[in-house]
């Protein structure tokens, strides 16, 4: 009697097992490539309205104010009207003056995160963004191929380059222990867990001295760690349980250091790239570092790839999340959702995923 007790407590636990892969692996099937990245194009006007959004503590910033207005004074344009960031306002206020202004196109001047401040306002307009990569990291800049020291170059594409849809993506974090609450818009990769602790704890110091090799640093201190249960639903289908180190949602693929963290992913495909890593140990870290810097397309049990428009984590206590490169706060739940098409960027003639 106990024989057959035991067997049907493992048949139940294998058939609960299955059905739980199969739906995750029935929901990454239903999802594949249909977007071709859209074929630039060119504005299609003459003289144009410039804003400038820009943050003066950047080491290149006076540089750059004095190439805008040159290449806008060479055109026959209006000068440039520049909003100027600052501790307390990131961007936030600049960029609707901007916008108020009536400008035709606003250039954003800083790092990662001034450009996910203009972009959050940007992408509920028809106003085009360019970009004038000042950070360290300049993740967008990275990922529609601009030349991140080339400064007089992005200037001239940010004013009379072609342009082209990209999506952007919100994420929304919640603390069920706190109360607290709020939503981000992001461009490149949010994430939760691991990825987002080392955010946090990345030495500013060490940034500043050597960029974003700063964040090596700061992961290797974080790999010892245990794995936490989270339930996962994609496009808002049934929940699966997983246990995890951490969970990316990419918006596009490629990171500084020139390594395309998840190859094929696209900008302007109306889907996010979700990556969820749950090594046990370093050998599990070490296959996945395999992976990614040798572009190794045979699949790990510790880092799946799924595609979907919108995500959902749910989490026992509460876990660090990041947006962009930003530490975003802890939260139990976080909701992800692609935005389609929703920001205009100057790209160069032909650029395109």
């Amino acid at each position: 009697m106990r024989d057959w007790l035991l067997y049907l407590i493992i048949a139940g636990v294998l058939a609960f097992a299955f059905s739980s892969w199969w739906g995750v692996r029935r929901l990454k099937a239903r999802h594949t490539r249909s977007a071709v990245w859209e074929q630039t194009h060119s504005p299609g006007m003459g003289e144009q309205k410039v804003a400038v959004v820009l943050n003066p503590i950047k080491a290149k910033s006076a540089e750059a104010r004095v190439l805008i207005e040159n290449a806008c004074a060479a055109a026959g344009w209006e000068p440039p009207r520049f909003f100027e960031t600052t501790a307390e306002d990131p961007g936030f206020s600049q960029v609707r003056a901007a916008a108020d202004l009536g400008a035709d196109v606003v250039l954003v001047g800083g790092g990662d995160g001034t450009v996910r401040v203009a972009a959050e306002y940007l992408s509920t307009t028809d106003i085009a963004m360019g970009l004038i990569p000042l950070g360290t990291g300049n993740l967008l800049a990275r990922n529609i191929h601009l030349d991140v020291n080339d400064l007089s170059g992005n200037v001239q594409t940010a004013l009379f380059g072609h342009q082209r849809f990209i999506d952007t993506a919100r994420m929304r974090v919640a603390n069920s222990r706190t109360g607290k609450s709020a939503e981000h818009t992001f461009l490149v990769i949010a994430g939760i867990g691991m990825d987002a602790e080392i955010v946090g704890d990345t030495n500013d110091g060490l940034k500043k001295a050597v960029g974003w090799l700063a964040y090596t640093e700061a992961g290797v201190r974080h790999l010892p760690g245990r794995r936490k249960k989270v339930s996962i639903a994609l496009d808002d289908q049934p929940e699966q349980g997983r246990k995890i180190r951490s969970v990316l949602f990419a918006n596009c693929g490629l990171i500084p250091g020139g390594i395309d963290f998840i190859p094929g992913a696209m900008i302007d495909d109306g889907m996010l790239d979700v990556v969820v890593m749950s090594p046990r140990s370093a050998i599990g870290w070490l296959a996945m570092y395999t992976k990614i810097v040798l572009k190794h397309k045979r699949n790990l049990p510790v880092m799946t790839y799924y595609r979907s428009g919108k995500v959902t984590i749910r989490s026992a206590e509460p876990m660090a999340t990041q947006i962009d490169g930003d530490p975003s706060g802890e939260a139990t739940t976080v909701t992800v959702q692609v935005a389609p098409g929703s920001l205009l960027v100057r790209v160069k003639d032909g650029a395109g995923d």
